[in-house]
């Protein structure tokens, strides 16, 4: 799967998340520079990225910084089994 995530930096949340079928990564391109055309025409500090991923939950645990703050992230770190 692919997932577009737009991520706003300064709030450390994400403002869009959107899931593509592998065969649609034409369309996850085209939004993907849609959006970044539109950020860089605002002046806008979101970023905006395109994973992929088995699955969304292989995508939280990959790229835990889109999903959890860092004191989640540190604390987790302490104590694995969660």
């Amino acid at each position: 799967m692919i997932f577009l995530i737009e991520y706003d930096r300064s709030k450390g949340e994400i403002v869009r998340s959107q899931p593509f079928d592998d065969a649609q990564r034409r369309e996850a391109d085209a939004l993907r520079l849609q959006i970044e055309l539109e950020l860089n025409h605002n002046k806008s500090e979101h970023e905006v990225v395109l994973l992929e991923a088995a699955s969304e939950d292989a995508m939280r645990q990959t790229h835990r910084r889109y999903f959890e703050n860092l004191r989640q992230i540190l604390e987790s770190g302490a104590n694995p089994q969660k």
